[in-house]
């Protein structure tokens, strides 16, 4: 990946094509969370910076709707709705367009299950796993642990410490353990905090 950050492109993204949210753009973006583990375990794709992009909008996508930003300034709750979705819907068309049904099947997937996440108030380290599996699998393609994972997941009996012993077991399966733990770090730092009130 080149040094302009991943957070960097999507800020670009929005200011040029966001009309409603991008006077709201705080002047500089906060940091990448998943794009450079997107970026390992895409690595031999040559759109790999681009797969990073979407994970990092539709994580954006999350925070604006539970966490707290890292791209707009504003303590409007419509607006930061309003910009949640957009972000959702920025990275899923943009993933579409690549043509890979099964990543964007995955992070449709992750989108309800992090809602789900929170209306059931679960274990904030379950959503840990869940967000560094499907960037495992957007990235480097489906295994069948994260397929076994993700089921449970669906079903509600996933155990936080199952879905992160397969996120490092898959992390050292294809030799990227460094990018699965920093991304886990920075997606805990970015995930909780509050958003404004």
């Amino acid at each position: 990946m080149s040094e302009t950050t991943t957070l960097s492109r999507l800020r670009e993204l929005v200011a040029a094509e966001g009309e409603a949210i991008a006077p709201a753009l705080s002047a500089t973006p906060g940091e990448d969370a998943l794009g450079p583990l997107i970026a390992a375990a895409a690595a031999t794709r040559p759109d790999a910076r681009e797969y990073a992009l979407v994970v990092e909008s539709v994580l954006e996508g999350y925070l604006l709707h539970f966490g707290h930003t890292r791209l707009l300034d504003t303590a409007d709750d419509d607006l930061r709705l309003l910009a949640g979705d957009y972000m959702y819907a920025l990275g899923l068309s943009r993933l579409a367009r690549l043509g890979d049904l099964p990543a964007v099947r995955a992070l449709a997937d992750l989108i309800t299950l992090s809602a789900r996440h929170h209306a059931a108030s679960g274990d904030h380290r379950a959503l840990e796993g869940l967000w560094a599996l499907s960037a495992l699998a957007v990235g480097g393609g489906s295994w069948p642990g994260y397929e076994a994972a993700m089921a449970k997941a669906r079903r509600g009996d996933a155990e936080p410490a199952e879905l992160l012993a397969e996120v490092s077991s898959r992390a050292s399966e294809t030799g990227i353990e460094l990018e699965a733990q920093h991304a886990l770090i920075a997606f805990r730092l970015v995930a909780s905090s509050a958003p404004p009130t």
